[in-house]
């Protein structure tokens, strides 16, 4: 249990009028427990009132995992009606004005609060989860940096095995190996491996289509270790690059440099985007940068703060956030570079390494 993370989030809580938060397996009952759970057709909910202990109702099979907090357990045979009414009734959660996770919560764990928590009203609370999780310490940056060393020396090692003849998919599963094997707890997402004209679409996901000689391959992944991720992007290259993606590559560059550039305590999130999008709307491709510039990186690999015109939210020291600024060209392909970032007391530091020009493969 964190408990200066929990008074933390409780007297966020009081402050917005709530009487209590509920939350559900995921980044934020980790990030205040420690406590990890799948989420199933079994539910759990770590109930937190300002005024009481905390409380989890869990199946019998996941209460060994908790052993600092009050476990209201049920089994399948019984089901979980009576503990939810008992953890209900012992926190006098009626009537009560529950903060929930707006992105998280589904409609099973919603009703079982609307009816044994009589009278209560669920009220999103994703702001008071943003600001909880905003500020990275020394332990959370140090499991940055080693997930985004094991991501990277993955990826340096899995560039020995693409030729030319390989499938998107297969490179795609070599990369997962590469991650799995070499450190990484899981990963941060599916990896996306895609080349030629495929690499428009910004999410495409891996597909049959094999390499050619020429091509340029957009290669986004990541990788989880100790519960943060990291989130890189890079270009692949099949023989000397070649054709109009080499200016596009070095126009995305230097977008990528002045957002990172841009970033400094007091500086807005909408003032990075502006840095790197400015350069590429100059450069005659604003209609083909068609995503946000970059968004916070913690225990979700997409969080706050997210650097997008529109948000005015000042970075302040130990934010941490993606600066991935794309260009994209229906019929041809796509350009994309990303590292991650920290906002540090004097400026910011970016916590990846790895050259931001095209990788050559020359088989």
């Amino acid at each position: 249990m964190h408990t200066k993370r929990i008074e933390q989030m409780l007297l966020l809580a009081q402050a917005q009028g709530l009487d209590a938060i509920a939350l559900l397996p995921g980044p934020n009952l980790f990030a205040v427990t420690g406590l990890s759970f799948h989420m199933s057709e079994r539910p759990i909910v770590g109930l937190f009132p300002v005024d009481q202990p905390p409380a989890l109702v869990a199946p019998a099979l996941e209460a060994g995992k908790a052993r600092e907090i009050e476990v209201f357990p049920y089994t399948d045979e019984e089901g979980y009606t009576m503990a939810f009414h008992e953890a209900c009734a012992t926190l006098e959660l009626a009537d009560a004005r529950i903060g929930v996770e707006g992105l998280r919560m589904r409609l099973l764990e919603a009703r079982i609060l609307q009816r044994y928590a009589a009278g209560s009203e669920l009220v999103p609370a994703d702001d008071l989860f943003a600001e909880l999780r905003l500020r990275k310490g020394a332990a959370e940056l140090s499991a940055l940096r080693q997930a985004i060393a094991v991501a990277e020396t993955a990826f340096l090692d899995w560039l020995h095995e693409l030729h030319v003849g390989m499938t998107e998919k297969e490179a795609a599963a070599r990369l997962m190996a590469r991650l799995l094997t070499g450190g990484a707890d899981t990963l941060a997402f599916e990896p996306i491996v895609v080349g030629g004209p495929n690499g428009a679409n910004p999410h495409a996901v891996p597909g049959t289509r094999p390499f050619e000689e020429g091509d340029w391959v957009v290669v986004d992944w990541g990788a989880y270790v100790d519960g943060f991720p990291s989130d890189i992007t890079r270009m692949v290259v099949f023989g000397e690059p070649a054709g109009p993606l080499v200016d596009i590559q070095a126009l995305v560059m230097r977008a990528n440099h002045a957002g990172r550039a841009a970033a400094g305590p007091g500086v807005l999130a909408e003032d990075v985007d502006r840095a790197a999008r400015d350069l590429i709307v100059r450069g005659g491709y604003g209609p083909e940068f068609n995503h946000r510039t970059g968004h916070g990186l913690g225990l979700e690999v997409h969080e706050p703060p997210y650097i997008v015109a529109g948000n005015q939210t000042p970075l302040e020291p130990g934010m941490t956030f993606t600066v991935e600024p794309g260009i994209y060209v229906s019929g041809l392909g796509g350009v994309r570079i990303e590292d991650d970032v920290v906002v540090t007391p004097g400026g910011s530091e970016t916590l990846t390494s790895l050259s931001r020009d095209p990788f050559v493969v020359r088989r």
